[in-house]
């Protein structure tokens, strides 16, 4: 799916890989892979392919026309990983521009990034299982299985499991935000 609307934008603006991996930063040869589906993308991949074409990284996502009704299947998700760190998320909507709906595992001691950090959007996690731990700015929010939390996302933030358990949550963000 991303792969392929890459392919799309790149060929309709008559770009090269090599030319898109020049302005871009990124090899032709992850750009190769990205496009074939051999590899996902990190956010921060995303964030710098978007910025070439002046759009944001939902506009990767694109479906065409937002259909009425859309079944996301077990196992048929795209993933992409956190630009500041380990956690790869599972997308569980079309792209669109408004909003993020991902759904996030955290192992023991994993967190989303290695530091906080910020970028403009709302941020809202529900968790599944297990215990969330919020870093935003210097207060810890532990959050459990049912309860919500959201955040200003200019806030400096990340999330993380410091519990022996798996942590599972959905994280939904507006707008979109790599």
């Amino acid at each position: 799916m991303i792969g392929t609307r890459l392919r799309e934008l790149r060929t309709a603006r008559g770009l090269s890989l090599r030319s898109l991996a020049s302005e871009t930063g990124l090899s032709a040869t992850l750009l190769s892979q990205i496009e074939r589906g051999v590899t996902e993308p990190s956010l921060k991949s995303l964030r710098l392919v978007a910025d070439v074409f002046g759009q944001s990284v939902a506009m990767l996502f694109d479906e065409g026309a937002v259909q009425a009704v859309h079944v996301s299947h077990a196992g048929e998700r795209s993933k992409i990983s956190s630009p500041r760190g380990h956690i790869q998320y599972e997308r569980l909507m079309p792209g669109n521009a408004q909003l993020a709906v991902l759904r996030g595992v955290l192992q023991p001691g994993e967190s989303s990034s290695d530091e906080p950090w910020a970028h403009v959007a709302i941020e809202c996690a529900y968790v599944l299982t297990g215990v969330l731990t919020v870093m935003v700015g210097d207060a810890a929010h532990e959050v459990v299985a049912g309860d919500a939390i959201t955040i200003d996302s200019s806030q400096p933030h990340r999330y993380c499991n410091t519990t022996p358990h798996t942590v599972e949550f959905i994280l939904s963000v507006n707008p979109p935000t790599p």
